[in-house]
């Protein structure tokens, strides 16, 4: 993967473009310092990507998939990029705050900072909680061959042997609160290991056993029966503090401008020792009496709101998440619903979204296998190897990232047809009842099915929404007309022989035209065979047979008199603006051997002519009058 490390720097403007450089579960994260001189084209044709997504503020992401970390740890590796990115330099956040400081980026951009919190205090964890899932579906499945009694059950006693695997998935779900401290005070700019052991004070057995002790006592807080014990007369609530996920976000919420603000008044030479010292004075009974307690309060609220919805209807809960799904990923609203599974697992003993939120991510597979068919069938490598890694990564590992960002956010038609996949595996488990369950956070793929408890109503509902979505993508294709034929010209030009017209035509069918593709073309015919005027002169570029065809595909539109402009849109294409449509034939533009025609608009058409788009443009332009040939 080293050249493909090289060439993803140089495609997106080389070492000195990049101010910084991350990256989540799939994706690198670059922010860049001027995003507009990123080649598009060239980034998606890397081997190794699956896609690319520009964003607003400098920022760029590409999608790599599982081998993400291997990436971006070769790019740092590159000798140019040397005290950059993940390297040294400047770091994420002081980047994206430089970049607000220059102006504002829109009036959302404090929600846009909130999901990037979110975000970053689960992205790292998530290989843990992926492996600890499949331990799970092991237990699961143990449990439903009969071998072992309710793993999920305290009360049950398992053999030593058995009880020894189900502390391998535990070990990541108790302490989970101490991993997200962790990562959300380092995403705040606070000391890690601070919040970490802040956080820890109120996991330790000997805080649990206070509850235990003569002086704890009951009382009702908001409706809930909690344990009280009274420290310095002050009533401090005893909670089980394991798998919570609210109360160390809050904590990390606040520890963060608390640091910062300590490192403001404390003089530099003396911050090591009194900036954590001081941290730790404020927020460990902060976190013990006030914090804490609130956040599970909080995650709790939440929690009732969605099991209100599904105890009053889980036939309507069973289709609203999996409808839902697909807008929350890519905004980051799934990672509070995430951590409500988590709180749900800790004090029902069981979730009731992950059923439904099956049938979102299987759809969404579903749509991706049917974008894996059609590009085998019309031999779109660049497409095949995309979906074939995003498939992968779904199936085996329940992930949606190089799906979503990868293939399906860059074709509009793919969504509506994904949004049926979704409704209808959202209807399979509403007949059935609903109230597919799960005793623990898993990721659903294939591996983990067996970790539901209705399994045959689970893995009939996923199966059609994966099916419906892939069926729907193959017969009403996730490209639009013009997309269509350019996929038909490329495969043309492939099995003619015609690989640069192929590879040409194939980028243009995978990502569209692009305003940088546009530039290229024109920046081409303006700078072949100069006359001193900038213009291509005809005489060196255009054929006798280019002139032949021009003439014929003219005759086609009706005739020079019917065609206001014609010019080069792609590599491959034309853009023809005529006077009147119905004068077009578009039989005898095939018969002509033209690849494709798609009206795009009443007066506007795209012919795709398969490859030296440039040199028939210039051959139309002369036919018309507009230059001068011989």
């Amino acid at each position: 993967m080293s050249n493909s490390a090289q060439q993803i720097v140089d495609a997106v403007g080389g070492p000195d473009n990049i101010s910084s450089l991350t990256h989540c579960a799939t994706r690198l994260r670059f922010q860049l310092n001027d995003a507009s001189v990123v080649d598009a084209k060239t980034v998606d044709s890397i081997d190794g990507v699956m896609g690319s997504v520009p964003q607003a503020g400098e920022r760029y992401q590409v999608i790599i998939g599982g081998a993400v970390q291997s990436v971006y740890n070769e790019i740092n590796a590159l000798p140019a990029m040397a005290n950059r990115g993940g390297g040294g330099g400047e770091s994420a956040d002081d980047v994206k705050a430089a970049a607000r400081a220059k102006g504002p980026r829109g009036k959302f951009s404090w929600l846009d900072n909130f999901f990037e919190f979110l975000s970053d205090s689960f992205r790292p964890i998530l290989g843990a909680l992926l492996g600890a899932s499949l331990f799970i579906t092991f237990m699961a499945l143990m449990g439903t061959l009969g071998v072992i009694g309710n793993w999920a059950d305290p009360r049950t006693d398992l053999d030593p042997s058995w009880q020894f695997v189900n502390f391998m998935w535990q070990s990541v779900f108790v302490f989970l609160p101490l991993m997200v401290a962790y990562n959300a005070t380092k995403k705040l700019g606070a000391d890690p290991w601070v919040g970490f052991a802040v956080m820890a004070l109120v996991m330790l057995p000997g805080f649990a056993a206070l509850g235990e002790s003569p002086a704890a006592y009951q009382a009702n807080v908001a409706g809930s029966d909690v344990t009280l014990v009274d420290v310095f007369g002050i009533p401090l609530t005893i909670f089980n503090y394991g798998s919570q996920v609210f109360p160390p976000l809050l904590m990390a919420a606040v520890l963060g401008p608390l640091s910062k603000g300590l490192k403001k008044i404390i003089p530099a030479n003396v911050q090591l020792i009194f900036v954590p010292f001081l941290s730790m004075l404020i927020m460990l009974p902060l976190t013990a009496f006030l914090i804490g307690p609130i956040g599970v309060f909080a995650g709790a609220g939440l929690a009732n709101v969605l099991q209100s919805v599904n105890a009053f209807s889980p036939f309507i809960f069973a289709i609203i998440i999996p409808l839902a799904y697909p807008f929350m990923v890519p905004l980051g609203l799934h990672w509070p619903i995430n951590a409500i599974m988590l709180l749900n697992i800790q004090t029902l003993g069981f979730d009731y979204i992950q059923g439904p939120m099956g049938a979102w991510n299987f759809a969404c597979f579903g749509a991706t296998a049917g974008v894996l068919f059609l590009a085998i069938k019309d031999k779109e490598v660049q497409m095949r190897q995309t979906a074939t890694g995003a498939l992968a990564a779904g199936l085996l590992g329940g992930i949606s990232e190089p799906s979503l960002y990868g293939i399906h956010l860059r074709f509009k038609r793919i969504y509506p047809l994904m949004l049926v996949g979704c409704a209808v595996g959202g209807l399979v488990q509403g007949f059935g009842g609903g109230q597919v369950h799960t005793n623990a956070f898993v990721f659903t793929s294939l591996l983990t099915i067996p970790a539901f408890d209705r399994i045959g109503l689970y893995t009939l509902s996923i199966g059609a929404a994966f099916l419906v979505a892939m069926l729907l993508v193959i017969f009403l294709d996730y490209r639009t007309p013009e997309q269509r034929a350019e996929s038909k010209a490329a495969k043309a030009a492939l099995e003619g022989g015609d690989t640069s017209g192929a590879a040409a035509a194939g980028g243009a069918a995978a990502g569209g035209s692009t305003a940088a593709g546009v530039a290229a073309t024109r920046s081409t015919d303006a700078g072949a065979g100069s006359n001193g005027t900038g213009a291509a002169d005809p005489k060196d570029v255009v054929s006798d047979e280019d002139q032949a065809k021009a003439s014929q595909w003219l005759a086609a539109l009706g005739g020079p008199e019917n065609v206001s402009q014609a010019d080069a849109a792609a590599e491959t294409r034309l853009r023809v603006q005529v006077k009147d449509s119905t004068k077009v034939d578009e039989a005898a533009l095939n018969a002509a051997g033209l690849p494709g025609a798609v009206q795009v608009s009443p007066d506007l058409w795209h012919l795709v002519v398969g490859s030296n788009a440039n040199q028939y443009a210039t051959a139309m332009g002369a036919k018309l009058g507009k230059q001068p040939v011989g």
